[in-house]
């Protein structure tokens, strides 16, 4: 009797922020010699950060400042800015609402429809505050709202989901066409999440400018718990640049590759950096300072979703400036203020003056220990 053959699946290891280090280098430079710009089609950024598209994090006000410091702050077209009048008083209400029934404010909250009017005037607020005017809508809503936003001054539009793809099956809508919306909008269209090279590569050849990477590692996402869904941000970063390195191989065109979520430090923004991103996108750090809307207080895009909320609303406390978190003084030896600093630093600890040169340099090593080893009297006084 010949037993049929069985089929087992095997598990592919993957690495996160906590799993791995970056090997220093043979030659170092000075710190003030690193470059670490990134560019979005004709835009150029001194820094390679962008805040996330977060009602609690991204104002018309706080965009200006992201743009004064030399980075960018994405506002979603889809919060509270496209469906109130006073947005501050309906994230007040968020902030205020017990814990015990936070979603279900949340969910009434985002209840009120979206007004066009009020999306084109946030926009035309953003650009009153200076600098790159980046908007974000999901792939629902992008074929109505992201021509409106162009039309008031838009620069950039941000398709974001939890996870997005070019191909999708749907009863209910017509699918997004990136590259038509790219063709219509005539701006930097950048889209995501996505974690791996295939998905990555089917995205790029629609015709858009960056791609964000991560689904589910953020601080106030809970998609990970809800649908079991994700992929670790280092090995999900590597994935999605070795597909940006096919692509401009294969057609000269260089797509930017973006780290989504799970960054707290400035270990992980160099972490993400050398793992292949040309810039990272944070939320809760930002969060985290005194000019953020949230005032200490952070929720996710997928936190009101009316049958099945994936993020929850998080008290992070407000403890900084943004200036502090940026550029210093850091006040805190964790790493979470000074970011800027902490890049230009790790670039030069390799030899790097430019991203694209850390990409190169930089050597990550899979470091299980990279957080304890030698740390004992930290942890013991929680440092």
């Amino acid at each position: 009797m010949v037993l049929p053959r069985v089929q087992v699946k095997e598990l592919r290891r993957t690495y996160g922020f906590e799993e791995v280090a970056i090997v220093p280098g043979d030659v170092t430079t000075n710190p003030e010699l690193s470059v670490p710009s990134f560019e979005i089609g004709p835009y150029q950024f001194t820094i390679p950060i962008m805040a996330s598209a977060m009602d609690a994090i991204v104002s018309p006000a706080f965009a200006g400042l992201m743009a004064k410091a030399g980075g960018i702050g994405v506002m979603n077209l889809e919060g509270v800015y496209g469906r109130y009048e006073d947005p501050q008083s309906a994230i007040e209400e968020v902030r205020a609402a017990p814990r015990e029934t936070v979603t279900e404010v949340l969910q009434k909250v985002y209840t009120v429809p979206l007004q066009e009017r009020l999306v084109q005037e946030r926009v035309r607020d953003l650009k009153a505050a200076g600098g790159v005017v980046a908007v974000s809508v999901t792939p629902q809503n992008a074929k109505r709202l992201a021509p409106l936003a162009v039309e008031a001054g838009a620069q950039i539009i941000v398709v974001q989901s939890t996870v997005t793809t070019a191909r999708h099956i749907s009863n209910s809508y017509a699918g997004l066409s990136f590259s038509d919306l790219k063709a219509e909008v005539n701006v930097p269209v950048l889209i995501g999440n996505t974690v791996t090279a295939s998905a990555t590569l089917e995205i790029m050849e629609q015709g858009i400018d960056g791609i964000f990477v991560g689904v589910g590692p953020g601080a106030a996402c809970t998609t990970r718990d809800v649908t079991g869904m994700g992929v670790p941000q280092v090995s999900a970063t590597m994935e999605c640049a070795a597909a940006r390195d096919e692509f401009f191989a294969r057609t000269g065109k260089y797509v930017q590759i973006i780290t989504d979520g799970g960054i707290r430090t400035g270990g992980d923004v160099n972490k993400a950096l050398a793992a292949g991103a040309d810039a990272v996108m944070i939320g809760t750090p930002f969060a985290q300072t005194f000019e953020a809307p949230g005032q200490g207080f952070n929720w996710g895009m997928a936190s009101p979703h009316p049958a099945l909320p994936r993020g929850t609303r998080l008290n992070v406390g407000a403890s900084a400036s943004l200036e502090q978190v940026l550029f210093g003084p850091s006040r805190r030896t964790d790493g979470t203020h000074n970011l800027v600093g902490a890049i230009k630093v790790s670039m030069s600890m390799v030899g790097a003056q430019t991203i694209k040169e850390f990409h190169e340099k930089a050597e990550l090593v899979s470091a299980p220990t990279i957080a304890t080893e030698g740390k004992i009297f930290q942890r013991a006084g929680q440092i």
